[in-house]
């Protein structure tokens, strides 16, 4: 079942953040308890790959395969911290964070031998730090790239051209899907190295965007649908208090992607078109073929949009290098506050008593 309970399509929107996309899996799998299963999954980044393993396996299999993938790419460290949180949490956090850097996931990336400056100009190892060989390679076993290109679920995932700086979505509506899209969606410089396509170079898609909210809003339809926003970065924060902590508020503002800014512009262009169309409507006949008219009611008002919000919260013992802490611990405590946040908000009476809006976008943020 790929439809809401009240008949509306659920969508699953994926936002980028390395190490955090935890989260999202933990989200998946409450939503997958509730009945929730997408009709389409739309990500960036390790929201790419989480989008991957969920439509490129059967509905019993997505669990499962999440897991598998979340505990491959969190055994570098996968003892837990002596202390559960503030500073001493924090020092173990950072040397996670720091053993990830130096030694590479298992199933994700390794660190080149050769440094970059010795690499022939222009060659992957001159322009990166790591190779993704291992991700392809994880890609291929876990997820069914046949399922996922002829199967019933709709994916898309963003990345970037090098070359032009245009983005774009590769979407299984549109071309046969395979593992190099996904690793193009996640391919962040200078870390990782562009990933080639149709001959054109593809980094990661969270350098325009960190979210893939606007393409699914520009290409829905005129029937309801039901979208679970999912961010790993908050926009929201404290004031800093030291150089880590301000580099820490930088990257959330940056890859937060002001998501709900983007929605409030999304409400706003609704209620002109709506505007419009009952403007037109009460205009005499002699105004049919004005050019101006045409224009403005060109498109016509879609179906309506509910977006549950759920957004990955800072931790106080987390560090600027947050989105490469892989260190098993943190992973899972990142998947289970997924999981809280989901129940969390389906246990909220708006969400009860919530009713189908009848047109427009109407935003929930119930965690």
């Amino acid at each position: 079942m790929t439809d809401g309970p009240d008949g509306e399509t659920c969508v699953l929107v994926l936002q980028g953040g390395g190490a955090l996309g935890a989260y999202q899996a933990g989200v998946f799998e409450a939503l997958a308890a509730g009945g929730h299963m997408p009709a389409w999954v739309a990500g960036i980044s390790i929201g790419a790959v989480n989008a991957a393993l969920i439509a490129g396996n059967p509905p019993e299999r997505r669990v499962g395969a999440l897991r598998a993938f979340w505990q491959r790419v969190s055994s570098r460290v996968p003892f837990p911290s002596p202390v559960a949180d503030g500073w001493g949490r924090r020092l173990f956090n950072e040397a996670a964070a720091a053993t990830v850097a130096l030694s590479g996931i298992p199933g994700f990336f390794t660190p080149r031998v050769v440094p970059p400056w010795l690499e022939l100009p222009g060659s992957p190892g001159a322009i990166s730090l790591y190779d993704t060989d291992p991700l392809r390679g994880t890609l291929e076993e876990l997820v069914d790239f046949d399922l996922l290109n002829d199967g019933p679920v709709r994916f898309s995932v963003g990345a970037v051209n090098v070359l032009t700086g245009n983005f774009v979505y590769f979407d299984n509506r549109e071309r046969r899907i395979g593992p190099e899209h996904v690793m193009a969606s996640g391919a962040l410089p200078p870390g990782f190295p562009p990933v080639m396509i149709d001959g054109e170079p593809y980094w990661d898609g969270g350098i325009v965007s960190n979210t893939p909210l606007q393409q699914v809003l520009d290409q829905r339809g005129s029937e309801p649908m039901l979208v679970f926003q999912v961010d790993l970065f908050s926009a929201r924060g404290m004031m800093p208090r030291g150089l880590a902590e301000a580099a820490q508020r930088e990257k959330d503002i940056r890859f937060s992607s002001r998501t709900r800014m983007n929605t409030d512009l999304s409400k706003r262009i609704e209620a002109l078109e709506a505007a419009a169309a009952r403007l037109a409507a009460r205009l005499p006949d002699s105004f049919a073929d004005d050019p101006d008219l045409a224009m403005l009611t060109a498109r016509a008002c879609d179906g309506p949009v509910t977006i549950l919000h759920l957004i990955n919260r800072a931790e106080d013992y987390e560090s600027q290098g947050k989105d490469y802490e892989f260190s098993r611990m943190t992973v899972e405590g990142h998947w289970q506050s997924g999981k809280a946040d989901v129940e969390r908000s389906f246990a909220s009476q708006r969400w009860k008593h919530r009713v189908r809006p009848s047109r427009g976008i109407v935003t929930l943020d119930l965690a």
